[in-house]
């Protein structure tokens, strides 16, 4: 085994390309904290709006998997993936800034341009995230996507800590006499996004990462049929892996949903200081996404996630516990240990994220990145339609605190799916 590289030549390009997964995480948590308010303007009934709010993970298991398989066959001459990525991310900004105009207006204009908006952008987050795989080599993947994850991290800090203050200045808009508030964070957001894809498109050219002509000639299978090759092949790595993130997936966005919720009925706190748990989630997912990719590069992907997973099992347990322990302390005390313990649970949370999609990519070849690609999309996307009723119902019979039992037990699971996993480290050949 030679000596390990180091990312140290790939960090600008690795930087330019996580713009494009920067734009994201400015985009989703302002879409998740806001789009059920500006619903709650004219729909009374939060199940009503719990399911208009699944638009995007529905539409997200369909076109992630086509646009990204899609972005495969292409042959431009600005490369595979940046046409999708010029096409429907600069769309998605501006029906994005489009958003809180349209609840001015009236119900089923909101719905429309939210409709519209959630297929520009499931469109475009497959060939996204693709692209650091076609210019990054297989063995520094880890540490790449942990820069990614770190901008996506800072992108998520940036949205719900300075642009949604932007939400409560009020502005005067044309053909109005009146001042309306809720509506500016979403055109700054939107300005940033389109900065970022004319930033990707002049300086990552990539078309120079593709690989030698002949190895690209091999003969292109049907989509379909190659994603039945992925699930079938004799190896089963990749179906494991599959299974695994479905599995951790399901915690994650089982728990996600609720620990604000969880804040305010149990641990008493305000509906504006509840934002904070899941806070404290994002803040250790920026600060430790490049040092958990530094970590699996050097002790093995598969050690990591697998140690990475023991921990968050362990970490839910505590929580679950803590929500008995601590009835008799004073609320902030109670507060602040619970923060703690999400802190911890971003820790090991983000060392998953970071090392999985690598993994999978890991298991691919040239032709095959973006099905990867869109495979991981269609399974934690699927998770996070499953979890949700799931975790609400455990919680409606068994009390909050169920709720990160429900964590750990899928967590637990995945654990010994990724013990069938004997694929996809940094010295495989593949990738």
């Amino acid at each position: 085994m030679g000596e390990k590289r180091s990312l140290k030549g790939y960090y600008l390009t690795t930087f330019l390309i996580g713009l494009g997964f920067f734009t994201m995480g400015l985009m989703d948590p302002l879409y998740d904290t806001y789009i059920p308010i500006f619903l709650a303007k004219y729909i009374d009934s939060s199940s009503l709006i719990g399911a208009i709010m699944t638009f995007d993970n529905i539409l997200a298991i369909f076109l992630i998997p086509l646009s990204s398989a899609l972005s495969d066959r292409l042959d431009t001459p600005i490369g595979r993936r940046m046409p999708l990525i010029v096409t429907f991310l600069p769309v998605a900004a501006i029906l994005f800034a489009l958003i809180p105009f349209a609840s001015l207006s009236s119900l089923w204009l909101l719905i429309a341009v939210v409709f519209i908006f959630n297929l520009s952008k499931q469109a475009v987050r497959g060939p996204v995230v693709a692209l650091m795989p076609d210019m990054v080599p297989g063995d520094l993947r880890s540490e790449a996507n942990g820069v990614i994850n770190t901008m996506g991290g800072i992108a998520t800090i940036l949205g719900t800590v300075a642009l949604a203050r932007l939400m409560d200045v009020y502005i005067r808009i044309p053909g109005s006499d009146e001042s309306v508030k809720d509506i500016l964070a979403f055109p700054v957001a939107s300005i940033f996004v389109i900065v970022a894809v004319v930033l990707l498109f002049i300086f990552v050219k990539e078309k120079n990462s593709r690989v030698p002509k002949e190895s690209s000639k091999e003969e292109k299978e049907p989509i379909l049929k190659s994603l039945k090759v992925v699930l079938t092949e004799k190896n089963k790595s990749a179906l494991f892996i599959l299974i695994s993130l479905l599995c951790w997936f399901i915690s994650y966005q089982g728990v996600l949903p609720f620990v604000g919720l969880y804040s305010v009925e149990v641990l008493g706190t305000s509906s504006g200081t509840a934002s904070l748990a899941a806070g404290m989630v994002g803040i250790a997912y920026a600060i430790f996404a490049i040092p958990s990719g530094k970590v699996a590069h050097r002790y093995g992907r598969k050690r990591t996630i697998r140690i990475s997973l023991v921990c968050l099992v362990i970490v839910t347990v505590l929580v679950f516990v803590h929500s008995y322990v601590t009835v008799s302390w004073n609320a902030t005390a109670r507060l602040l240990s619970f923060w703690a313990f999400l802190f911890m649970f971003g820790i090991f949370w983000v060392s998953v994220v970071t090392n999985s999609f690598p993994m999978l990519w890991q298991m691919s070849d040239y032709s095959t990145v973006g099905i990867y690609t869109g495979l991981y999309y269609f399974f934690s996307q699927a998770a996070s339609i499953i979890a949700p009723p799931i975790a609400g119902g455990c919680i409606d019979l068994f009390g909050y605190p169920s709720l990160f039992l429900f964590t750990a037990f899928f967590f637990f699971i995945a654990i010994f799916t990724m013990s069938r996993v004997d694929r996809g480290e940094p010295d495989d050949l593949n990738g």
